[in-house]
Protein backbone atom coordinates (compact mmCIF):
# COMPACT_ATOMS: atom_id res chain seq x y z
CA UNK A 1 0.00 0.00 0.00
CA UNK A 2 1.27 3.44 -0.91
CA UNK A 3 2.33 6.02 1.65
CA UNK A 4 -0.68 8.68 1.33
CA UNK A 5 0.97 12.24 1.59
CA UNK A 6 -0.71 15.68 1.55
CA UNK A 7 1.48 18.45 0.52
CA UNK A 8 1.62 22.30 2.81
CA UNK A 9 2.90 24.79 0.26
CA UNK A 10 2.36 22.56 -3.04
CA UNK A 11 1.94 25.16 -5.24
CA UNK A 12 5.51 27.00 -4.42
CA UNK A 13 8.88 25.92 -6.50
CA UNK A 14 9.41 23.53 -3.53
CA UNK A 15 6.19 21.78 -3.24
CA UNK A 16 6.10 21.60 -7.55
CA UNK A 17 9.36 19.43 -6.93
CA UNK A 18 8.38 17.23 -4.24
CA UNK A 19 4.82 16.65 -5.70
CA UNK A 20 6.69 15.63 -8.75
CA UNK A 21 9.12 12.99 -6.96
CA UNK A 22 6.44 11.49 -4.21
CA UNK A 23 4.62 11.07 -7.39
CA UNK A 24 7.43 8.68 -9.15
CA UNK A 25 7.77 7.06 -6.46
CA UNK A 26 6.16 3.29 -6.00
CA UNK A 27 5.04 3.41 -2.30
CA UNK A 28 3.98 7.23 -2.00
CA UNK A 29 1.17 8.89 -3.62
CA UNK A 30 0.25 13.06 -3.57
CA UNK A 31 -3.53 13.01 -2.35
CA UNK A 32 -4.37 16.11 -1.54
CA UNK A 33 -2.79 20.14 -0.77
CA UNK A 34 -3.48 21.92 2.02
CA UNK A 35 -3.81 26.08 1.36
CA UNK A 36 -4.50 29.06 3.04
CA UNK A 37 -6.83 29.58 -0.32
CA UNK A 38 -8.30 27.75 -3.20
CA UNK A 39 -10.62 25.73 -1.37
CA UNK A 40 -12.41 23.28 -3.25
CA UNK A 41 -10.32 23.67 -6.53
CA UNK A 42 -7.45 21.48 -8.08
CA UNK A 43 -3.92 22.16 -8.73
CA UNK A 44 -2.36 20.68 -12.31
CA UNK A 45 0.89 21.13 -13.00
CA UNK A 46 1.45 23.80 -11.00
CA UNK A 47 -2.31 25.61 -12.20
CA UNK A 48 -4.93 26.06 -10.61
CA UNK A 49 -8.34 24.70 -11.84
CA UNK A 50 -12.08 24.48 -10.91
CA UNK A 51 -12.63 21.26 -12.81
CA UNK A 52 -11.54 17.82 -11.07
CA UNK A 53 -8.19 17.93 -12.86
CA UNK A 54 -5.19 17.13 -10.54
CA UNK A 55 -4.28 17.56 -6.82
CA UNK A 56 -7.57 18.54 -4.81
CA UNK A 57 -7.02 21.73 -2.67
CA UNK A 58 -8.03 22.30 1.49
CA UNK A 59 -7.98 25.17 3.61
CA UNK A 60 -9.23 22.59 6.35
CA UNK A 61 -6.67 20.03 7.56
CA UNK A 62 -9.50 18.35 9.39
CA UNK A 63 -11.51 18.57 6.24
CA UNK A 64 -8.69 17.02 4.18
CA UNK A 65 -8.20 14.37 6.45
CA UNK A 66 -11.74 13.45 6.53
CA UNK A 67 -11.91 13.15 2.84
CA UNK A 68 -8.09 11.44 1.82
CA UNK A 69 -6.69 10.38 5.55
CA UNK A 70 -3.19 10.84 4.31
CA UNK A 71 -0.70 9.39 6.83
CA UNK A 72 1.99 12.19 6.23
CA UNK A 73 1.92 15.59 5.93
CA UNK A 74 4.74 17.01 4.05
CA UNK A 75 5.25 21.42 4.99
CA UNK A 76 7.36 23.06 2.48
CA UNK A 77 5.56 26.42 3.20
CA UNK A 78 6.94 29.03 5.68
CA UNK A 79 7.44 29.94 9.68
CA UNK A 80 4.52 32.15 9.87
CA UNK A 81 2.31 28.75 9.07
CA UNK A 82 4.09 25.45 9.81
CA UNK A 83 3.81 25.74 13.45
CA UNK A 84 -0.28 25.96 13.55
CA UNK A 85 -0.08 23.38 10.43
CA UNK A 86 2.14 21.10 12.72
CA UNK A 87 0.04 21.64 16.01
CA UNK A 88 -3.25 20.74 13.67
CA UNK A 89 -1.56 17.55 11.88
CA UNK A 90 -0.50 15.59 15.16
CA UNK A 91 -4.06 16.88 16.81
CA UNK A 92 -5.24 14.22 14.08
CA UNK A 93 -2.57 11.52 14.06
CA UNK A 94 -0.74 12.92 10.65
CA UNK A 95 2.61 12.81 10.82
CA UNK A 96 4.36 16.20 10.11
CA UNK A 97 7.30 16.56 7.71
CA UNK A 98 9.01 19.74 7.82
CA UNK A 99 11.42 21.29 5.21
CA UNK A 100 10.62 24.80 6.80
CA UNK A 101 13.32 26.83 8.95
CA UNK A 102 12.72 29.59 10.86
CA UNK A 103 10.96 27.61 13.85
CA UNK A 104 11.70 29.16 17.78
CA UNK A 105 12.80 26.84 20.26
CA UNK A 106 9.87 27.58 22.33
CA UNK A 107 7.80 26.17 19.30
CA UNK A 108 10.13 23.35 18.73
CA UNK A 109 9.46 22.59 22.10
CA UNK A 110 5.49 22.84 22.10
CA UNK A 111 6.00 20.17 19.22
CA UNK A 112 7.99 17.89 21.07
CA UNK A 113 5.77 18.36 23.86
CA UNK A 114 2.54 17.37 21.65
CA UNK A 115 4.26 14.32 20.09
CA UNK A 116 5.06 13.01 23.22
CA UNK A 117 1.28 13.42 24.43
CA UNK A 118 -0.22 12.17 20.90
CA UNK A 119 2.91 9.59 20.50
CA UNK A 120 2.47 10.40 16.73
CA UNK A 121 6.31 10.63 15.19
CA UNK A 122 7.51 13.40 13.47
CA UNK A 123 10.71 15.18 11.74
CA UNK A 124 12.06 18.81 11.04
CA UNK A 125 14.69 19.02 8.99
CA UNK A 126 16.67 22.33 8.45
CA UNK A 127 18.04 20.98 5.54
CA UNK A 128 16.69 17.84 3.78
CA UNK A 129 19.93 17.54 1.29
CA UNK A 130 22.07 14.30 1.99
CA UNK A 131 25.33 16.65 1.17
CA UNK A 132 24.42 19.63 3.59
CA UNK A 133 23.37 16.93 6.58
CA UNK A 134 26.89 15.45 5.89
CA UNK A 135 28.39 18.94 5.42
CA UNK A 136 26.87 19.73 9.21
CA UNK A 137 28.46 16.22 10.24
CA UNK A 138 31.40 16.27 9.38
CA UNK A 139 31.98 19.89 10.88
CA UNK A 140 30.87 19.38 14.05
CA UNK A 141 33.43 16.01 13.73
CA UNK A 142 36.19 18.61 12.74
CA UNK A 143 35.48 21.22 15.57
CA UNK A 144 36.93 18.83 18.45
CA UNK A 145 40.56 19.78 17.00
CA UNK A 146 39.61 23.04 15.05
CA UNK A 147 37.72 25.01 17.51
CA UNK A 148 37.50 28.61 15.80
CA UNK A 149 34.55 28.81 13.74
CA UNK A 150 32.73 30.84 11.33
CA UNK A 151 29.69 29.93 9.40
CA UNK A 152 28.85 31.37 6.11
CA UNK A 153 25.14 30.35 5.11
CA UNK A 154 24.36 31.86 0.98
CA UNK A 155 20.65 32.07 0.33
CA UNK A 156 18.06 33.38 -2.84
CA UNK A 157 16.88 36.79 -1.59
CA UNK A 158 13.19 35.18 -1.21
CA UNK A 159 14.28 33.75 1.93
CA UNK A 160 12.58 34.81 5.00
CA UNK A 161 14.47 33.74 7.94
CA UNK A 162 18.29 35.00 8.45
CA UNK A 163 20.86 33.10 10.03
CA UNK A 164 19.11 29.54 8.16
CA UNK A 165 17.91 26.28 9.79
CA UNK A 166 21.04 24.49 8.66
CA UNK A 167 23.53 27.11 10.15
CA UNK A 168 21.49 27.12 13.41
CA UNK A 169 22.14 23.53 13.22
CA UNK A 170 25.54 23.25 12.09
CA UNK A 171 25.96 25.77 15.30
CA UNK A 172 24.27 23.78 17.45
CA UNK A 173 26.28 20.65 16.18
CA UNK A 174 29.11 22.16 16.44
CA UNK A 175 28.74 23.09 20.36
CA UNK A 176 28.57 19.55 21.82
CA UNK A 177 31.86 19.42 20.81
CA UNK A 178 33.53 22.20 21.28
CA UNK A 179 33.76 24.30 24.29
CA UNK A 180 32.66 27.36 24.04
CA UNK A 181 34.84 30.55 23.91
CA UNK A 182 35.30 34.27 22.46
CA UNK A 183 36.97 33.84 18.97
CA UNK A 184 39.21 36.91 17.41
CA UNK A 185 41.18 39.68 19.68
CA UNK A 186 39.59 40.09 22.75
CA UNK A 187 39.65 43.62 22.56
CA UNK A 188 38.42 43.98 19.34
CA UNK A 189 36.20 46.78 18.14
CA UNK A 190 33.46 46.51 15.94
CA UNK A 191 32.50 49.87 14.69
CA UNK A 192 29.37 48.75 11.89
CA UNK A 193 27.17 46.88 14.20
CA UNK A 194 26.26 43.48 12.57
CA UNK A 195 29.86 43.40 10.95
CA UNK A 196 30.75 40.08 12.83
CA UNK A 197 27.50 38.72 12.43
CA UNK A 198 25.42 36.65 14.64
CA UNK A 199 27.23 34.92 17.66
CA UNK A 200 26.63 31.36 19.12
CA UNK A 201 28.63 30.52 22.06
CA UNK A 202 31.61 32.45 20.20
CA UNK A 203 30.99 31.03 16.85
CA UNK A 204 29.90 33.43 14.00
CA UNK A 205 27.37 33.16 11.43
CA UNK A 206 27.19 35.36 8.51
CA UNK A 207 24.02 35.27 6.43
CA UNK A 208 23.89 36.36 2.62
CA UNK A 209 20.62 36.77 0.24
CA UNK A 210 21.23 37.40 -3.00
CA UNK A 211 19.46 37.06 -6.30
CA UNK A 212 20.81 33.74 -8.34
CA UNK A 213 21.69 31.80 -4.80
CA UNK A 214 19.62 28.74 -3.84
CA UNK A 215 21.45 27.18 -1.07
CA UNK A 216 24.92 27.43 -0.05
CA UNK A 217 27.07 26.85 3.63
CA UNK A 218 30.54 27.25 4.21
CA UNK A 219 31.81 25.94 7.43
CA UNK A 220 35.66 27.37 8.40
CA UNK A 221 37.20 26.00 11.21
CA UNK A 222 40.73 28.24 11.80
CA UNK A 223 43.86 26.27 13.50
CA UNK A 224 46.97 27.81 14.26
CA UNK A 225 48.51 27.97 10.49
CA UNK A 226 45.81 25.83 8.47
CA UNK A 227 41.88 26.55 7.68
CA UNK A 228 39.72 23.95 6.97
CA UNK A 229 36.82 25.23 4.71
CA UNK A 230 33.69 22.42 4.64
CA UNK A 231 30.96 23.94 1.58
CA UNK A 232 27.77 22.70 0.57
CA UNK A 233 26.07 23.73 -2.63
CA UNK A 234 22.79 22.98 -3.61
CA UNK A 235 22.05 24.51 -7.21
CA UNK A 236 18.47 22.79 -7.83
CA UNK A 237 15.82 22.20 -5.41
CA UNK A 238 15.67 18.42 -6.82
CA UNK A 239 19.06 18.00 -4.08
CA UNK A 240 16.67 18.00 -1.63
CA UNK A 241 14.06 14.87 -3.04
CA UNK A 242 16.04 12.08 -1.24
CA UNK A 243 16.44 13.32 1.96
CA UNK A 244 12.09 14.27 1.76
CA UNK A 245 11.54 10.57 0.72
CA UNK A 246 13.89 9.13 3.31
CA UNK A 247 11.65 11.22 5.59
CA UNK A 248 8.77 9.98 4.40
CA UNK A 249 9.12 6.62 4.40
CA UNK A 250 11.11 6.84 7.75
CA UNK A 251 8.14 8.88 10.21
CA UNK A 252 5.38 6.32 9.47
CA UNK A 253 7.20 3.80 12.08
CA UNK A 254 8.22 5.87 15.14
CA UNK A 255 6.27 8.06 17.52
CA UNK A 256 8.63 10.61 18.47
CA UNK A 257 9.76 13.77 17.07
CA UNK A 258 13.38 13.76 14.91
CA UNK A 259 15.21 17.16 14.69
CA UNK A 260 17.55 17.13 11.69
CA UNK A 261 17.89 14.57 8.96
CA UNK A 262 21.46 13.83 10.79
CA UNK A 263 19.65 11.87 13.30
CA UNK A 264 18.20 8.77 10.72
CA UNK A 265 21.65 8.54 8.16
CA UNK A 266 24.06 6.35 9.58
Amino acid sequence: MKIKVAIAGARGRMGTTAIETIEAANDAEVVAALDYKYDGLHLHNGSINDGKHGIPIYTSLSKLYEEHTPAVLLDVTDPDAVFNNVKAALSIGVHPVVGTSGLSNEELQAISDLVESTQVGGIIAPNFSIGAVLMMKFAAQAARYLGDVEIIEMHHDRKLDAPSGTAVKTAEMIKENRPSHIQGHPLEQVHLEGARGADVEGMKIHSVRLPGLLAHQQVLLGGEGELLTLRHDSFDRKSFMPGIMMAIREVIGRNDLVYGLENIID
